[in-house]
Parts: C-alpha cells; structure tokens; sequence
C-alpha cells in the first residue's frame, strides 16, 4: 500500500502525477471515501495529467463521461452514487464498460464492487484532523 497526502489543494497535481505512475497499467481504479472528502477533484486532476485538458467533472447523472487521452487512450470517469443495485450497474452496461479496455476510475465504487476486476486499485481518500487529504493506493 502506498501512501500520498494533499497538505493543501496545490498538492492535489502533485498526488494526481504520483497516483498515475502507482497506478501503472492497470485499468480499474476503485475510490472509496465519504462525501466532499475530494474524490471528483483528484479525478480531474488524473483526468489533467492523462492531457484531458477539460474534464467534465463528476458524472453523476449520466453514470459516465468518456475522454480520449493523448496518452492513454479511451478513460471514462465513472460516478455510480445514484445506482441502487448491481441489477441497474448492470442494466445500464456498466460492466462491459469496465472490462473495454479503457481506464476506468469509479466514484462510489462499493456500490458496484461484485463486478469490479481482480486487479482493480484501491484508492481510499481520508481527511485527517488538520484536513490534509491522505489517499491511500492499493
């Protein structure tokens, strides 16, 4: 497991280019971490330093936004807050999405997690008692 922490929201492209590189190839990121805690602001910032120069922000409503990266190739930001079983994730074509072939990063991923790959990341934002940001890799 590997540890990154934001002191301040300057920090946030710092962690964004460290999570990157941990992250490596693999193609499912899971985020796991409680409301307003930052998921959707590291997400852009990843989404910026995969060259996605405008990221969307969270995808809350339509389940999905899709980018094509320079460097990366197809990434979708997933935000499954509003899903309330795996029959929706799975009605709504979540799970072929997941196994495409592009980089994935899910918002609210425990909401999913029985169609998550094996070698999906793990990443757990928590706020500390000084409000650093510490995002945790697995």
């Amino acid at each position: 497991m590997k540890e990154l922490i934001a002191h301040k929201l300057e920090d946030i492209p710092f962690v964004a280019k460290e999570l990157l590189e941990t992250i490596g190839n693999r193609k499912v990121i899971a985020f796991y971490a409680e409301m307003g805690s930052g998921k959707t602001t590291l997400i852009s910032a990843v989404l910026r330093a995969m060259g996605i120069e405008s990221p969307e922000g969270s995808p809350t409503y339509s389940l999905v936004n899709t980018y094509d990266s320079p460097y990366y190739g197809e990434v979708m930001h997933f935000d499954v807050y509003r899903l309330n079983s795996i029959e929706e994730a799975m009605d709504a074509g979540i799970e072929e999405l997941l196994y495409s072939g592009a980089t994935c990063f899910v918002e609210w991923a425990e909401i999913i997690e029985p169609l998550l790959p094996e070698d999906v990341v793990t990443v757990r934002i928590s706020v500390s008692s000084n409000g650093d940001r510490v995002v945790s890799v697995s």
